[in-house]
Order: structure tokens, then sequence, then C-alpha cells
């Protein structure tokens, strides 16, 4: 049985369900653990520094305790300057997001791309490759909120 799709909507850099008839969409498995792993906010670490100025450092309480917390820390560049480092971090943060498809053997390896696409927009390829070392086809995400 497949998982529920979680389908980005470009529009509203979000991802959203989306009916299939009188039933939630299906399939797409490996887009919906990527989308769930870049696009739902990971706890902050000690030391980061939270956008806002507030002390919600976010996350999932479920996470404390575990090997891997779910989501990513690309929340933390929501007010940050598009600057090499913004960019390097976006990569860190893509990185551990998505590694525990690696370690979980979900995928062998994925090549990882993150750029500035335009003013206020951070693009993110994904190459992801099978255990067999196919390739599976190649995601690609525009992330808004970056100055």
């Amino acid at each position: 049985m497949s998982d529920t799709s979680t389908v980005w909507d470009t529009a509203n850099s979000r991802g959203d369900w989306v009916l299939a008839g009188a039933q939630l969409l299906t399939g797409n498995d490996l887009e919906t653990a990527y989308l769930i792993s870049l696009f739902t906010d990971r706890q902050a670490q000690p030391g980061d520094v939270i956008p806002d100025g507030s002390n919600d450092t976010r996350g999932w309480i479920g996470d404390v305790g575990q090997k891997y917390p779910i989501g990513s820390r690309l929340w933390l560049l929501e007010r940050a300057k598009a600057t090499p480092q913004t960019l390097n971090n976006a990569r860190t943060y893509v990185t551990e997001a998505v590694q525990w498809l690696v370690d979980d053997k979900v995928v062998s390896k994925h090549d990882i791309t993150v750029q500035w696409i335009a003013s206020g927009q951070l693009g993110i390829w994904i190459q992801a490759y099978r255990p067999d070392g196919s390739k599976f086809p190649a995601f690609s995400w525009v992330w808004k909120g970056i100055k």
C-alpha cells in the first residue's frame, strides 16, 4: 500500500494533500519523503539564531531523543540575506534533512544542488539513486523567504 502523496504547491511554497476522486492521492512515496524531510521544521540546535528573535525552536516533540529528527532547519533562513554563507547553510540543512534516506537504504546516494534562482528564491535540486545505482527522476523545488 502506498503512502498519502504530498504534492508541492509552487504558488504558495508548501506541500499539501490532494484528492483523487473521493480519496487522498497516494503514491510518489520518495517525493513525499523528500518533501517532508525538507519542508517540515526540524528543531533548532543550540547556537542556531531564531529568525524572529523568539525562543521558539520549533520542531516536533516526538523527535526528542530520536536519531533522526523529522524535517530540516531551512526555516532558520527565513530572514537571511542572500549570501554565500546562507547558501552554504542551506546546503548543510538539506543534506542533514535527507541523510536518513541513505542510512535507511531507501536511496544509495543523492546529488544535491542548492543555488539562487531569483531574488529571495532558493532552488533545491536532488538527484537520488536507487540501491542498484540507477537514477530516480530528479526532484526540484523553489523555496521563498530569503531576502
